[in-house]
């Protein structure tokens, strides 16, 4: 990467792009690869001539709410996890058409003179509201509540979407998967199954649901996620030995390192680290086999000679189940990558984001009209929603209580689900990582003990849609 002092400043924080230009042009190349600085093209056009055929019926600039939810969980998961909150607000920060953008547009014959006018001064001067990212989620939930005008608020659907299923996919897996490795720390080790960018925000979810550490370097320098890594096989056979190989990184990296076992002999190998080290070696990786019958043949050689605090580390395509599988075993921690960074077999929450009200008129203090979908199975509530989770006196969740155009009433043990994100056009939700992270294992903790199971199940709460009355109506999902 060829970067001049006087052409390149700053990190954009938007997930893919890594530098600005100090002219406020909107692309550069990296490496290669073509980097933008806006995210305004993250979208499906379909989003941009709805915008051009709505300033046509004079219908654009009316005020709109749109709610992003999941009807539904992936089968058999008894709950979801909220991530890419932070992602979102800064993909939303980044949402503007330049020169570029237009161009490309006009020349496609997307949009039309007015269009290009309306969008040329695009910046979202609307509010959002959501849930806390780390947080759990359930069919319903609204997690995401944007109300702005019908053309700013329809711009940022896919875009929305497409953080939100990506993010909270490898979230809800990731938190499953810590569920099963209880003390043991997990490093996310998914770089190279996934996408280059999506593999930095699958990082990001996995360490927001309780993974300890990423093996993925941007993302340690994007988010401040710890890193780590040693060596592969490729190392070791690099090397006439194996004894020569393990010596260099053990020169390199000190005794408290992570030696790759399997290349060869097992038992020789950890025989080696443990001489090479007089018994010190920080530990060693198995990444094939019998990892359990492996793990523990391992165990009893290494106590054998003496390296009784010599920590055991397993690879090899591990998910949610075969942690749970490895929960007797004598090991200290796992990696885990493809799949993780594939949200073990849900690789997107069919989240979708909906139209659920709008102004009567134009008029600036115009109600609200609620308006919903009713076609089949694919039916939605129409109305702005409230959010609370209900506890009961000990603290453990009991259901989610969703109130249309007005907040359910609320017990105190009952915790209120929506955050302010953005207010009139100004981002208020920005946090550190390490609060989403907090509220992750907060939210895990009020589960009912069957949301702890790994068995096929049903969402381990119900949700429940109560109208201005306080009254139970029949809800399409979730109720």
């Amino acid at each position: 990467m060829i970067l001049s002092e006087e052409t390149w400043v700053g990190t954009v924080d938007s997930g893919f792009c890594d530098y600005a230009q100090k002219d406020g042009g909107a692309t550069h190349y990296a490496g290669g690869m073509v980097c933008r600085e806006t995210t305004a093209l993250l979208t499906d056009q379909y989003e941009v001539t709805m915008v051009r055929a709505a300033m046509t019926s004079g219908n654009a600039h009316r005020r709109s709410i749109f709610e992003l939810f999941a009807r539904r969980l992936p089968s058999g998961r008894r709950y979801g996890v909220v991530a890419g909150v932070g992602r979102a607000l800064e993909a939303v920060a980044n949402f503007h058409f330049g020169t570029e953008e237009l161009d490309f547009m006009a020349s496609a014959g997307i949009i039309d003179a007015p269009t290009a006018d309306y969008l040329s001064t695009y910046k979202f001067t609307g509010s959002m509201w959501g849930y806390g990212e780390g947080d759990l989620y359930f069919p319903g939930s609204p997690l995401l509540i944007v109300e702005g005008t019908f053309a700013e608020a329809v711009l940022l659907e896919t875009m929305l979407l497409s953080i939100y299923n990506y993010d909270s996919a490898i979230a809800s897996a990731a938190s499953r998967m810590t569920l099963m490795a209880e003390d043991r720390p997990c490093i996310e080790m998914g770089t190279r199954r996934a996408n280059e960018y999506s593999a930095v925000a699958a990082a990001r979810a996995a360490y927001i649901a309780g993974f300890a550490s990423t093996s993925n370097m941007e993302a340690g320098r994007t988010y401040g996620i710890p890193t780590t890594g040693t060596a592969a096989h490729s190392f070791t056979l690099l090397h006439d030995t194996e004894e020569e190989a393990f010596a260099a990184q053990i020169e390199t990296l000190g005794e408290n390192t992570t030696l790759l076992v399997d290349t060869y002999d097992i038992e020789q190998a950890v025989r080696t680290g443990v001489k090479l080290t007089g018994g010190r070696l920080g530990a060693v990786r198995i990444d094939s086999g019998d990892l359990t019958v492996t793990a523990k043949e391992v165990r009893a050689l290494l106590d054998d000679l003496g390296a009784t605090d010599t920590k055991i580390i397993v690879t090899s395509d591990l998910d949610e189940w075969q942690l749970a599988a490895l929960s007797g075993a004598p090991v200290n921690g796992y990696g885990v990558g493809t799949s993780l960074v594939t949200g073990s077999g849900a690789p997107t929450c069919s989240m979708v984001y909906k139209l659920v009200a709008r102004a009567a008129t134009d008029a600036p203090d115009s109600p609200w009209t609620p308006v919903a979908k009713k076609s089949m199975q694919k039916a939605t509530v129409g109305g702005r929603k409230h959010a609370s989770r209900r506890l009961d006196p000990k603290g453990i969740a009991e259901a989610e209580l969703v109130g249309i155009s007005k907040p359910a009433v609320i017990d105190d043990n009952d915790r209120p689900l929506l955050r302010e994100l953005i207010i009139n056009g100004e981002i208020v939700g920005r946090e550190p990582i390490a609060d989403a992270r907090a509220r992750h294992e907060m939210a895990r903790g009020e589960l009912p003990r069957d949301g702890y199971k790994m068995s096929r199940g049903e969402p381990v709460i119900p949700t429940y849609y109560l109208d201005a009355d306080q009254r139970i109506i029949p809800a399409p999902y979730g109720g």
